[in-house]
């Protein structure tokens, strides 16, 4: 098969295996570049196959020598469709990672389900005994309550009031107005449900539970919190509710996990290209703004290196970065910092779609997106026919 980018909306329906595979294969050769990070030797990764899960993953297994153990929800190929990009990548990190001797195996299925829970923890005791850092990076637009079998969805809406701002269709470089209606109660609620932190207190709990958590272990959400620019449709709508909840619930956890020595923190990340930000309406115009500013800074950084920075210079730094006064690691700071963001506001009012490509980094933001999917990478034969099919040997789920 000769395999194209086909865009739908704001995903991609398509994912080129060779070219996932040397994204990856770009990725570990950056951590092996750098130096060796003193940290975890026995990972769980809880969404592990794209974006920053999968990027703690090469960073752990590559910078820190850790075995990992990666769980997630991915499509692998058929007759007709490719796999999906986070199988592809998957399979790629696996492969390049027994290649250098490391353990990793991989669980594919719902994360949410109490099956998936039980299946994580047996391989957990059988292959590693115990873990010392749990990472939870879930990203999903709809959760089953593995209790009661509700089934909950998540919202992007502003609360209170109708919101009507500037948004970006990147692949045609229209800026258009978006007016977005306020969520309801329900939707707040359902919204939390998924993207809040009950899920990974029902991981902690379990792994507890079955005494497979290390002494001295270490666990972390990922979450974002962004500038004013984006609070009305982000830190102020229906996904900052559910972000406030990841934070109480961090609280919560990191009192449980005192008698293990341990510790639960939220860690607030760049804005990047993700597939779960390129859904949320104004935010892809805001980075391909904010990419711009940072590029001509020399402060960009991209999911990789804001993970190699975490484990780095905060998780098992000798003298660890400061967190903020609520307790949170902030490797947003380089996003946040007053002359980007001053920057930012002067340039916002003045995009329109006749000069989005000048002043913003709209290419720049196109070409990560599509690199997400395996696409867009040097030395990639993108008209030659592909065989799509990749395994993952030590699946299970």
């Amino acid at each position: 098969m000769i395999i194209q980018p086909k865009i739908r909306g704001f995903i991609c329906t398509t994912a080129h295996p060779v070219g996932c595979e040397k994204s990856v294969a770009e990725q570990i050769a950056t951590v092996c570049a750098k130096d060796t990070i003193r940290g975890p030797k026995r990972v769980l990764i809880i969404g592990a196959s794209t974006g920053y899960g999968l990027a703690s993953r090469i960073v752990a297994t590559f910078g820190c020598h850790a075995k990992t153990i990666g769980v997630f929800f991915e499509r692998p190929a058929d007759d007709t469709r490719t796999a999906s990009t986070g199988w592809y990548q998957t399979a790629a990190f696996e492969k390049q990672a027994h290649s250098a001797g490391y353990y990793a195996k991989s669980i594919n299925g719902d994360a949410f389900s109490q099956n998936i829970k039980e299946k994580t923890a047996a391989l957990i005791k059988h292959d590693l005994q115990q873990v010392d850092l749990v990472i939870y990076s879930i990203a999903s637009p709809r959760r089953i309550d593995p209790v009661t079998g509700a089934v909950y969805h998540s919202a992007l809406k502003p609360i209170g009031a109708t919101y009507v701002g500037k948004t970006v269709d990147a692949f045609r470089g229209i800026v258009k107005e978006v007016t977005i209606e306020p969520a309801t109660d329900d939707e707040i609620d359902q919204t939390i449900r998924v993207m809040g932190g009950e899920d990974w207190t029902l991981w902690i709990d379990y792994l507890d539970r079955e005494h497979l958590l290390a002494s001295g272990v270490k666990t972390v959400a990922y979450s974002y919190v962004g500038p004013e620019l984006t609070h009305a449709i982000y830190k102020n709508g229906t996904i900052g509710k559910a972000k406030d909840h990841l934070k109480v619930t961090a609280q919560s956890l990191n009192q449980r996990l005192q008698t293990l020595q341990g510790e639960a923190v939220v860690v607030v990340n760049k804005a990047l290209v993700t597939q779960a930000s390129a859904a949320i309406p104004v935010v892809p115009l805001y980075i391909a703004l904010l990419f711009k500013i940072m590029k001509e800074t020399g402060t960009h950084e991209d999911c990789l290196l804001q993970m190699y920075r975490l484990f780095h210079d905060y998780l098992y730094a000798t003298h660890p970065a400061s967190r903020d006064q609520e307790g949170y690691i902030r490797i947003d700071d380089l996003e946040l910092q007053a002359s980007v963001q001053q920057k930012i506001a002067t340039l916002w009012p003045l995009i329109t779609s006749e000069n989005v490509h000048t002043v913003t980094d709209l290419e720049g933001y196109c070409d990560d997106f599509y690199r997400l999917f395996g696409f867009n990478i040097k030395d990639v034969d993108y008209a030659a026919e592909v065989d799509f099919d990749r395994t993952i040997d030590s699946l299970s789920g």
